[in-house]
């Protein structure tokens, strides 16, 4: 199995951010073909030296990383 993992900054309207990427933004990755799973951070990212600058981690899973280039 292959991941490509997306990191996404801490948008200046956290809430507009959360609502467009639930309702838009994972309908459209989920048409991803070859996609096999999709993964979202629960709550914001942190760090064991505190806040990092992201608000979100998504990962996404196909069979091989020739999938993911051909997506």
């Amino acid at each position: 199995m292959a991941r490509l993992v997306a990191l996404y900054k801490t948008p200046k309207d956290v809430t507009a951010f959360d609502r467009y990427y639930v309702s838009t933004h994972i309908p459209l990755a989920k048409t991803i073909p070859g996609l096999r799973k999709y993964e979202i951070s629960d709550g914001g990212v942190r760090s064991p030296g505190g806040a990092p600058g992201y608000h979100l981690v998504a990962t996404l899973y196909f069979d091989s990383v020739a999938d993911i280039q051909t997506a």
